[in-house]
């Protein structure tokens, strides 16, 4: 006789492989139409501008499937416009463009959902029986399994986000150069995307995008609003600001893009100082820990042992 446990496995499995199953039916759909938006992007932008894009790999055949599904859930009405829409915000500040990450986003988190559990009940086999061990490994692998695509998504976006502050203040400086040169903003912006696209991926992407809506005529403002609301980054709002007044007041672009460059190396040197200053309080909890008992062992080991000795002469 087979137990509840058994039952349920096999179960879980049968379900985590038909959602496989329909994702590879999916799948060859989905790259069908990233074909035909990849030659759109050639025709419509340029080789250029195409090789700048960020473009993520294939992966391989188990991710595109999970993706498929991931897109077919999304489309499908089982999710609401409110939560696609909070996914793709968070997914978007973390460098996927276009709805990229949004399939294999949710496809993961309901993947994870069944396998997470399944693993559970593997690992853990043994460990909490009965009844109410088998409603905690199930209960805590599908909880974990919904959370972890989120901590990873959380992870990269905070990553991306940091690469991007890191490489506002050059790309601001290269930004001056193409003014000085006599570049319009546009086209200055354009070519800091080009230029950094090896040094900074991340805010070459971002830099690109927002050449990107310009070239295709949307208003300036509104353009350089959304590169700071895109990424919620204050660096980015401020630059959008400086950027904005410039254009309407008529001051000039090369001295707002200098001062803001200047603004932004010395926060940058008042957060490395604050980080060192803190240094010595970090180093105190290691200090106790790893060196004090060596020191402790150094000075009192030589006592300690001539006490033993004597001890044991008496004796």
């Amino acid at each position: 006789m087979f137990s509840s446990s058994a039952y349920i496995f096999v179960g879980l499995l049968a379900a985590l492989l038909a959602l496989v199953a329909i994702g590879f039916a999916l799948a060859a759909d989905i790259r069908r139409t990233q074909r035909m938006n990849r030659r759109l992007e050639l025709a419509i932008h340029g080789r250029k501008a195409a090789e700048l894009e960020d473009v993520k790999p294939a992966g391989s055949p188990v991710l595109r499937a999970v993706s498929a599904f991931g897109m077919f859930i999304a489309r499908s009405g089982l999710l609401s416009r409110k939560t696609l829409e909070e996914m793709t915000a968070t997914l978007e500040s973390a460098g996927f463009r276009g709805g990229k990450g949004l399939g294999l986003f949710v496809g993961a988190k309901i993947l994870l959902l069944f396998l997470m559990p399944l693993l559970l009940l593997a690992l853990l086999h043994g460990f909490l029986p009965g009844r109410l061990g088998l409603i905690v490994k199930l209960g805590g692998g599908a909880v974990f399994g919904m959370l972890l695509p989120e901590i990873i998504a959380t992870n990269i976006r905070k990553r991306h986000l940091e690469q991007v502050e890191r490489g506002v203040p050059d790309a601001l400086d290269m930004l001056v150069i193409c003014a000085d040169a006599g570049l319009a903003l546009e086209a200055g912006i354009a070519r800091v995307a080009q230029e950094i696209q090896m040094l900074n991926p991340d805010l070459a992407q971002e830099l690109l995008q927002t050449s990107r809506e310009l070239q295709i005529g949307a208003d300036m403002r509104s353009v350089l609003s959304s590169l700071g609301q895109r990424t919620d980054l204050e660096v980015l709002k401020r630059l959008a600001t400086t950027l904005t007044q410039s254009l309407q007041f008529g001051t000039p672009l090369t001295q707002a893009l200098r001062s803001l460059s200047a603004e932004l190396r010395a926060e940058a040197l008042v957060r490395f100082e604050e980080k060192a200053g803190k240094l010595p309080t970090l180093m105190t909890l290691p200090m106790i820990v790893f060196i004090l008992p060596c020191v402790f062992l150094i000075v009192g080991g030589p006592a300690i042992i001539n006490v033993l000795a004597t001890l044991s002469h008496h004796h």
